[in-house]
């Protein structure tokens, strides 16, 4: 069997995440892109591992995934052969022959995701299924102070989905920064790691402290607590998006 490594892009919106549901809850990501490999393997059932699963809603620029297969396909090849078996809203964008040991999640370094979301009256009605929005501007200067206060290595228990099952709650933010273009804002966060529904969490401690409901002291005061009940609720999915994954 030889080790496959592949970079998947996706339009989340539509399906249920990236994982395979136990019951039928609609698309998964895994469904299809096993369906796929399926097809290209003579019904041979290969099973893939992601680098993390994103949720319903979330979308992936570049998503790794990695999975044995009894052929040993050349680079590229596979990658060219997926995508005529693929649905329009999945592409992969490469595909390459690793290491045995190589897998997609235990493997990784660290993660980068990319959060946009509109602070504007109104939102254009393309932008609804690809950027979170807000009815209002925010205060800038108090996003940048709360970006900040993600860096570092932290027990970010307050921002993970309520009964999320992990055995350690701390992460090592490397990089959190807010840039604009216009009226969007562009929140980057790069980590050895990510809790479920953190990255939204964060965007979501941004856009309290932007519209003045809240401080950036409350905030540091909610992160030291390690409470889910102190943290503002996540925002939207569809603004979210995994960019890449280092190795």
């Amino acid at each position: 069997m030889f080790n496959q490594r592949v970079i998947l892009s996706y339009d989340g919106y539509g399906f249920a995440g990236f994982q395979s549901q136990d019951e039928d809850k609609g698309r998964t990501i895994q469904d299809e892109v096993e369906g796929a490999l399926q097809r290209l393997h003579d019904g041979a059932f290969v099973r893939i591992e992601a680098s993390g699963r994103t949720d319903q809603g979330v979308h992936a620029l570049g998503q790794v995934i990695s999975f044995r297969t009894p052929r040993d396909w050349r680079d590229s090849e596979l990658a060219r052969a997926l995508n005529t078996k693929l649905p329009k809203d999945i592409r992969a964008m490469a595909s390459s022959s690793a290491p045995p040991e190589f897998h997609a999640r235990r493997s990784a370094v660290s993660k980068h995701y990319r959060y946009l979301l509109d602070a504007c009256d109104t939102q254009h009605a393309v932008r609804r299924r690809y950027a979170g929005h807000t009815g209002f501007t925010l205060d800038r200067s108090a996003i940048d102070a709360v970006a900040r206060l993600y860096v570092g290595r932290k027990d970010f228990a307050s921002l993970r989905n309520a009964g999320t099952d992990v055995k350690t709650t701390v992460r090592h933010v490397i990089r959190s920064e807010v840039t604009w273009d216009g009226v969007t804002m562009i929140f980057d966060v790069e980590a050895d790691g990510f809790l479920r529904k953190m990255v939204r969490s964060m965007v979501g401690g941004l856009i309290e402290a932007g519209r003045r409901a809240t401080t950036v002291a409350a905030l540091e005061a909610a992160l030291d607590a390690c409470d889910r009940s102190r943290w503002p609720k996540p925002a939207a999915p569809e603004g979210l998006y995994l960019v890449e994954v280092k190795y």
